[in-house]
């Protein structure tokens, strides 16, 4: 299993882009916004953190999140939300033998981009 570096630095501001895993034509995002919302205050009250910018478009978001000064888990609260949302979707969407042997759902790319912003000049290009 791979080992990706991840940053781990606590209250740090996280630039993060994820992908649904069929992008061409999909609009689950936009046509399941609430849903999307509703994990979102889910794992928000359980792992709080500070929401700077979030961007939403059919088929992949964009967010920059704010951490607490004493915490830097912010692959579980990513996890959680994509979990959350894709247990709460019927199950209709096609998955490869490996997803299946798995036990995965075939929704969100494995991976997801983060990006740890430096300073407020990285903070503008990511948010303004």
């Amino acid at each position: 299993m791979p080992n990706y570096r991840r940053a781990v630095v606590p209250g740090a501001t996280l630039f993060f882009t994820v992908n649904l895993l069929e992008r061409r034509g999909n609009s689950l995002l936009v046509d399941q916004i609430a849903l999307l919302k509703q994990c979102i205050r889910r794992v928000h009250q359980r792992y709080p953190f500070f929401i700077d910018a979030w961007v939403v478009l059919p088929d992949h978001l964009h967010c920059v999140w704010t951490l607490p000064p004493d915490d830097a888990d912010y692959p579980t609260r990513r996890r959680l939300i994509k979990s959350f949302f894709s247990r709460s979707l019927p199950q209709t969407e096609h998955r490869s033998v490996v997803r299946i042997d798995n036990d995965e759902r075939g929704i969100w790319q494995r991976h997801y981009w983060e990006h740890m912003i430096r300073d407020d000049e990285d903070y503008r290009r990511h948010v303004c």
